[in-house]
This record gives C-alpha cells, sequence and structure tokens, in this order.
C-alpha cells in the first residue's frame, strides 16, 4: 500500500466520524490497532482482534452472490464505550461506505437494515475490500479486511515426499506446474516443482507414471478437454527433453473439467481444480 494513500483515506474518515483514535484507544485489547487505512466511530473501542499475513474471505457483492478475495487478513470488533452514545447501524455503514467513495471505491453490497455492508477501494494497484458487520444494535461492529495479494509460499514440497505419497497413494496433484492463460506454455516458476518430478523419476528408473491434466469450468467443455491434454503433453515433453526421462515411461492424458476435486462456484475452488495430476502406472 502506498504511502499518500494511508493518511488521505484515513483523514476521510476522520471527518466523517470525528474519530479520536488516542482517547478510543485507551480500553483496546492489547496488541491490537485500527487498520491503518482505517480509523474508527467515536467512543468505540477495540475489544477483539485478529491480524493474519494470508487468509480468505467470501465477501458479499448480490443477495446470494459472493466474492472470493484473498491477502492480508484483519478482523478488528469495536465496542462502544460504558455510558457512551451508541451509533446506528446505518450511520456506521453510511461512514465507512462514504469514506471508500470519496476515495474512488465503491460500495459492492448493503443490505436493507445496514447489517451487513461490503466496500472496495483501488488505488496504485492495490486492492482493499472491507465488510462491515454491525450487531446488538450498533453496540458492536466488525471490520473483516483484505488487502488483495498472493501468499508467499513458506511450506514446500521435497521429492522424498512426493515419491513417498506416490508409492502410498498412487497419485499425487500438483498445484505448482503453471501455465498461461489459455495456453499450454509452461512458466519458468515451474521448474521447481518440475524438477522435483525429475528427480523422483531418475531415483526409482522402474517406475513410470501418467501426467494429467485437469481445467476448471470456464468455458467449453471440448475446448477444457483440448488444453487440458496440451498441457499434460507439455510436462510429458518438458520431462523428457529437459530432464532425460525416457519418453517410453511417460504417458499423458487430458480430462478437462470432468474430475473436479471442489466446487467450481468460487475461485478458490476452481485453483484446486485447474491442476496436474501424476498417477503411478500399474506394475511400476
Amino acid at each position: 500500500m502506498t504511502v499518500p494513500l494511508l493518511p488521505l483515506l484515513a483523514a476521510v474518515l476522520v471527518a466523517f466520524t470525528g474519530a479520536t483514535p488516542s482517547v478510543a484507544q485507551q480500553q483496546d485489547e492489547p496488541g491490537s490497532k485500527d487498520h491503518p487505512m482505517l480509523t474508527r466511530m467515536t467512543n468505540y473501542y477495540i475489544c477483539d482482534y485478529t491480524a493474519n499475513d494470508f487468509n480468505g474471505v467470501d465477501f458479499a457483492i448480490g443477495d446470494d452472490k459472493e466474492q472470493r478475495v484473498e491477502g492480508k487478513y484483519w478482523k478488528i470488533d469495536y465496542c462502544v464505550k460504558d455510558n457512551a452514545k451508541v451509533a446506528s447501524a446505518l450511520e456506521i455503514s453510511r461512514n465507512f461506505g462514504n469514506a471508500f467513495k470519496a476515495r474512488g471505491g465503491q460500495v459492492r453490497y448493503a443490505d436493507s437494515d445496514s447489517i451487513h455492508t461490503t466496500v472496495s477501494l483501488t488505488a496504485n494497484g492495490s486492492e482493499l475490500w472491507c465488510d462491515i458487520e454491525v450487531a446488538n444494535q450498533g453496540e458492536t461492529y466488525t471490520l473483516t479486511i483484505i488487502e488483495k495479494a498472493a501468499m508467499t509460499q513458506q511450506v514446500e514440497l521435497t521429492a522424498d515426499e512426493l515419491a513417498k505419497t506416490l508409492k502410498e497413494t498412487g497419485s499425487i496433484a500438483l498445484h505448482n506446474i503453471l501455465f498461461d492463460t489459455g495456453k499450454a506454455s509452461i512458466k519458468p516458476e515451474s521448474s521447481r516443482e518440475l524438477q522435483l518430478v525429475i528427480d523422483v523419476l531418475k531415483a526409482d528408473a522402474t517406475l513410470k507414471i501418467e501426467i494429467q491434466g485437469h481445467t476448471d469450468n470456464t468455458g467449453a467443455k471440448a475446448a477444457n478437454l483440448t488444453l487440458s491434454q496440451q498441457r499434460a503433453d507439455a510436462v510429458r515433453e518438458y520431462l523428457v527433453k529437459t530432464g532425460g526421462i525416457a519418453a517410453a515411461r511417460l504417458t499423458a492424458v487430458g480430462f478437462g473439467d470432468t474430475k473436479p476435486v471442489a466446487p467450481n462456484t468460487t475461485e478458490a475452488g476452481k485453483a484446486q481444480n485447474r491442476r496436474v495430476e501424476l498417477r503411478k502406472l500399474p506394475g511400476s
């Protein structure tokens, strides 16, 4: 998030709410703090707080319609101070909606009772989503916030684990063999995962595998079937040409979107379905 955006949006929110963070923070949950882009309503303090480097939230963008957003995550519960004036649900939701709109953002969803509101803002290449949930007639409200970003991968599959999984279960799904959108061109960042496959095949000269291509359900079924076959063929070709693996040990088949492992109704589910699977062939 760029520095110029932070004070500007904070200033807008202060103008709408009249918030005085230094006073409100006197009763805050230890270790908690406001999101750097959002001040708070007057007379409220943080009564519960969670922050993660990476998480996902299904934000309401319509009646019975949601959008999955992943990235840096905050969930901040605000409670009104004892004997202080309580803001209405409408006042709370409209404050945040107006603040986002003032910076070029938008209200994605608002229910008729102002209990749930979804707002978003895109600026300088950064995207912020926020759900405002009001409870107990305004005595508490919760901000669930995502700054959209990719996850930093910390855990890596090893060749030993890949070989063990193939031996014990007969198959393994690989999600880090990546392709250009709508194409069978393997992205350079796939090289580490492919090298693991090469290492496993070189360590066991008797091992033969079937390379399976799978897609999500975006697009026509026939096109998905063709694309999945092309991607499986591309992986086979890589293992042969780059890894020096005998072509006779490898077969390739595409299944298109016929074998989903997750619902195709969310982006997270579609990402799970876009995969390359390795299956140990009988007798190897």
